[in-house]
């Protein structure tokens, strides 16, 4: 029998919240069951593959949570060219994507805003406006967000990684390139701007607690966001964080809060995009498969070059680092065939929680 939390989701407060995060044996079971339904219900069984190019490691940010923050001078620095960004959109175009995702680390000059602009420009040419694009690219001015929604972007992740204030100091430098306000309203303004918009936690934090992680579930709902990536806090040895892995959940337990806070974020949103992240993986190798088989719907298969993969390490012990964007492909299609969704190929995949909320914007494909 269903519980009462689960058959009335609009009405779930905190306090049911915290008791789902924290669930067991049947009980999770039952949740895991009713949230893949739901998706399935709602949205369907497809899963869409955005074509990950991680495109510089160069960052002006110093998170001290990040392996490629700007003060890891143990970082190889890399920035790909032109060329290998296009080869590697048109490989994703090529093989059915529907779209990529050009991620890198956060930059503001002037030289990086434009570069950025023409590569929209290209990559939307040469796959014939056909390949979706988004960014993630971090904090920009609102100019700046419609100078790249203007050239071709239409969906953007900024990731706000905790919605507790204090938190959020405590994981990043006391300086005002790292200020919880100025991310918020980089979130609003893409919205203004007609972004697809995403953002995500990270789960298992040192110093956050099970309520915290409840109250990003709300944060997120009360932000009406159309896509989420979120997935277990991974340390990194050349960071500050690094200090507090003593008193970190074990993996075994982040990675457990994870498909939680996936199962529970459907149960809360049950129309937007959630993406199965390569951080469930690099603690179980069907990490994504999993989140896949309790309501996410989104892959990003890494097609960056590999030579230059084991230079952008968010975290230690990234998966697929040695695979090529061929091999990350296989894989993934596998990993969704077993969890019993089906890719849907050459499609955009645009959130339906986005749809619903611009029903005058074009129809999208």
């Amino acid at each position: 029998m269903k519980s009462a939390i689960i058959l009335h989701p609009k009405n779930i407060c905190k306090e049911e919240l915290i008791h789902l995060l924290t669930c067991d044996g049947e009980e999770e079971k039952e949740l895991f069951d009713y949230t893949r339904q739901l998706r399935n219900h709602t949205i369907g069984n497809n899963v869409y593959m955005r074509g990950l190019i991680e495109i510089s490691n160069i960052c002006i940010k110093d998170c001290l949570y990040c392996g490629i923050r700007k003060s890891n001078l143990h970082t190889k620095r890399y920035s790909l060219s032109d060329d290998e960004i296009l080869q590697a959109a048109r490989y994703a175009w090529e093989n059915h994507y529907g779209s990529v995702v050009l991620q890198g680390g956060e930059r503001n000059d002037a030289a990086f805003i434009l570069r950025i602009e023409k590569l929209l420009k290209q990559i939307k040419k040469l796959s014939n406006h056909k390949l979706g694009i988004t960014l993630s690219l971090g904090e920009q001015t609102e100019d700046t967000y419609k100078k790249w929604f203007d050239a071709g972007a239409h969906r953007y992740l900024l990731r706000i990684e905790t919605s507790n204030i204090r938190l959020y100091h405590k994981i990043h430098p006391q300086n005002n390139l790292h200020d919880f306000h100025t991310r918020l309203n980089c979130l609003r303004i893409l919205q203004k701007c007609g972004y697809q918009t995403g953002t995500g936690v990270m789960i298992g934090l040192p110093f956050q607690t099970t309520e915290d992680l409840a109250d990003d579930l709300l944060f997120l709902k009360t932000l009406d966001v159309d896509m989420v990536g979120m997935g277990p806090y991974l340390e990194h040895r050349e960071t500050p964080l690094w200090t507090f892995r003593n008193q970190l959940l074990s993996q075994a337990q982040r990675f457990k809060l994870g498909l939680h806070m996936v199962s529970c974020l459907r149960l809360l949103m049950p129309d937007i995009n959630i993406a199965a992240t390569t951080a469930l993986q690099a603690i179980c190798p069907e990490g994504r498969e999993k989140a896949l088989e309790i309501g996410a719907n989104v892959i990003m298969p890494n097609i960056t070059p590999a030579i230059n993969r084991a230079n952008y390490q968010l975290y230690e012990n990234k998966p697929g680092m040695d695979e090529g964007a061929e091999e990350s492909t296989r894989r993934l299609i596998e990993s969704v065939r077993r969890s019993g969704c089906e890719i849907k190929p050459d499609t955009w995949g645009d959130s339906p929680h986005w749809q619903h909320r611009n029903k005058s914007s074009e129809t999208i494909r």
